[in-house]
């Protein structure tokens, strides 16, 4: 397989989106299913707005996908791709 130079460096900005700590465990909250930031913040013990900080990179990665609903905004993995990854890089750490 063959890595052009603009797969890599996109691939490289998707690992770098899930270097920090705090968003794998947005991650493993939105494994869950939907969650808003209140509920994430919650559950990973951190404060709303540095949950909402994490989530705009995250979102900007396009690894989570926001939905509004009046003045909610509720979470969600973007696709089955980022729940793979995630669970394959903790199968890994678990394993060994």
């Amino acid at each position: 397989m063959k890595l052009t130079n603009k797969n890599a460096a996109h691939l490289a900005e998707i690992f770098n989106a899930l270097s920090d700590p705090n968003r794998l465990r947005i991650i493993s909250i939105l494994m869950k299913g939907e969650r808003n930031v209140g509920d994430i913040a919650a559950g990973i013990e951190l404060s709303e707005s540095a949950v909402s900080h994490q989530l705009r990179g995250l979102r900007q990665m396009r690894l989570v996908w926001a939905r509004k609903s009046g003045r909610q905004v509720f979470y969600s993995l973007d696709d089955d791709h980022v729940a793979r990854l995630f669970q394959m890089g903790l199968d890994h750490v678990e394993h060994g």
